[in-house]
């Protein structure tokens, strides 16, 4: 974004210019970003120092294909479920589709598998779904996999649909049936109806407040069981008609349908093990682990344990779920799937921009702590320079796989990249002190010429669309444009470097505090970027 504005390329050594200044973006996804490109062909003799980069960038991070996942060179590919129907995931029924995007599908698919596995492993029926916004993970959970689910979320609008999505299902249920005359139950024991709290999780607060949070169920949720009666609604979801080898099936024909569900997990197993369960087929060499946990039942003398899971938890979120794993005897098992990086508090920016929090929580909770996002861990802490700037941050949240994907193809789309810096630098002349103001997709911008983007740009920043531009200096600027597409490529070389070390430092805190955990490359990195699931489960003394 910067790029102009604040003469970036200029800050590159001259060996590292002359390297990448005249590379075409096929050329830089093969010489610099795709670490599996085994043939690499350099126009021009590279320095050894850009060269080290590179290595170091693609060794030190965690691996991001998931077992069945495209390699980083199909960008466009798509997981197998949606090879039939792109719309569609094969592995959900349609019940869990309506109203979910292709992406959301496969990731709840992928994660209620996954939960339901460490549900049946530490035998705890109960599960928080945190940040759960419209219900879609809530409601698989619960009516697909039969598991006892609250779901919190701080904005009420979302609640309201989320409650209202829960009513549509049990309707259309309830007509599926009725059609079919045809018995059959949702699964093998069915679980009650999800329930929604609407709440703000603060990073601030103790444990103990997020519990009292839990026990506030919103209104239109109780409205359901009010108005459709526990028992009756019991009866209507357990008399069911419903798809054979889809995620609506019975728990057991559930485990034969989904191809991650092949083996049956003990409660005797580990966290070391759950990869090879849920990815069986030797994938699970792939996974990073500290040590093994053994797991027990977690639920049978303690109906009040749950399993804690954030689907890509928004900046602070998924920290604080962690301490509240570490500290709250109730939580037995968490799975952390994190995003936003740029929103994580730290020391140097305890409050980054874009969060905002809620007007309704002000006065409810009470800070008793001031623990940041990052870093978590004593170890981090304590490293020379440790600190992740906000830039950096916010770098991490890239796709690598999907820009791979627009450089092989030299899709218009990198001109995206070009125009927005050129709008930057026009936006500091006229108001030098406007730093990267918010500017909202517009949309086909590659399709515009750069007249047309700033057009619809500037008055989305409070500039006139009308401003004059300098068309000689314009054109300057986008002759460069393949500079441009190369610096941000090195930008997004660091991009899992930067992602590595903020779950390194999650796993970390959570072994200083005397809990293993593993990170598991769930979701195909293609289709969902942000695919790193943390997952830690208490040892048997912790949980008595």
């Amino acid at each position: 974004m910067e790029f102009f504005s604040e003469s970036l390329w200029d800050t590159l050594p001259v060996s590292w210019q002359d390297a990448l200044g005249d590379l075409t973006p096929p050329q830089i996804a093969d010489l610099l970003l795709d670490k599996e490109t085994q043939d690499r062909r350099y126009p021009s003799v590279w320095p050894l120092s850009l060269l080290a980069l590179r290595t170091a960038a693609h060794a030190l991070t965690f691996p991001r294909k998931a077992p069945g996942g495209h390699s980083q060179d199909t960008g466009a590919a798509v997981p197998e479920e949606f090879q039939l129907n792109q719309s569609q995931s094969s592995l959900l029924g349609h019940i869990f589709r309506k109203h979910v995007k292709p992406k959301k599908q496969h990731e709840i698919c992928q994660l209620g598998t996954l939960v339901k596995k460490l549900c049946d492993q530490a035998n705890c029926k109960c599960v928080v779904d945190v940040g759960s916004g419209q219900g879609h993970l809530t409601r698989f959970l619960s009516f697909g996999l039969g598991l006892d689910v609250t779901g919190i979320e701080a904005d009420p609008n979302l609640v309201s649909m989320a409650t209202k999505f829960d009513r549509q299902l049990l309707l259309t249920l309830t007509k599926e049936n009725q059609k079919s005359g045809n018995a059959q139950s949702l699964h093998s024991a069915p679980g009650p109806s999800p329930r929604h709290v609407v709440g703000w999780v603060n990073p601030k607060a103790s444990w103990d407040v997020f519990i009292q949070q839990l026990g506030v169920i919103a209104t239109e949720s109780d409205s359901i069981r009010a108005t459709t009666g526990s028992s009756e609604q019991k009866q209507q979801v357990e008399e069911l008609h419903l798809e054979p080898h889809s995620c609506q099936t019975k728990a057991e024909e559930l485990q034969n349908a989904l191809p991650t569900q092949k083996t049956a997990i003990n409660t005797s197993d580990s966290v070391a093990q759950i990869n090879t369960q849920v990815f069986p087929s030797g994938n699970a060499t792939k996974m990073l682990t500290c040590k093994t946990v053994p797991v027990n039942d977690c639920g049978a003398k303690k109906p009040a344990s749950f399993v804690l899971t954030g689907l890509h938890a928004c900046g602070d979120l998924s920290s604080t779920l962690l301490r509240h794993f570490t500290n709250c005897p109730h939580v037995q098992v968490i799975t952390s799937v994190a995003c936003c990086y740029m929103k994580i508090s730290t020391k140097e920016q305890p409050n980054p921009p874009g969060v905002f929090q809620p007007s309704f929580s002000s006065d409810t909770v009470v800070d008793s702590c001031s623990e940041y996002g990052y870093p978590m861990s004593d170890w981090v802490r304590g490293l020379p320079g440790h600190q992740l700037s906000y830039k950096a941050r916010e770098g991490a949240c890239h796709a690598i796989e999907d820009y791979l994907h627009r450089l092989r193809e030299e899709s218009g789309l990198l001109r995206t990249h070009c125009y927005r810096a050129i709008l930057e630098s026009i936006i500091r002349a006229e108001r030098p002190d406007m730093r990267r103001p918010g500017v909202q997709t517009v949309k086909k911008a590659h399709a515009l010429s750069f007249s047309e983007y700033a057009r619809l740009a500037l008055p989305r920043v409070g500039l006139p669309a009308d401003l004059p531009l300098d068309p000689v200096r314009v054109d300057a600027m986008l002759a460069h444009q393949g500079k441009v597409v190369a610096y941000f490529s090195l930008v997004l070389l660091l991009a899992p470097v930067v992602e590595t070390l903020v779950l390194l430092d999650r796993m970390i805190f959570l072994q200083e505090k005397g809990f293993q955990s593993k990170l598991i490359p769930l979701f195909d990195a293609a289709f969902s970027p942000r695919n790193l699931v943390l997952v830690a489960v208490k040892p048997k003394e912790a949980q008595s």
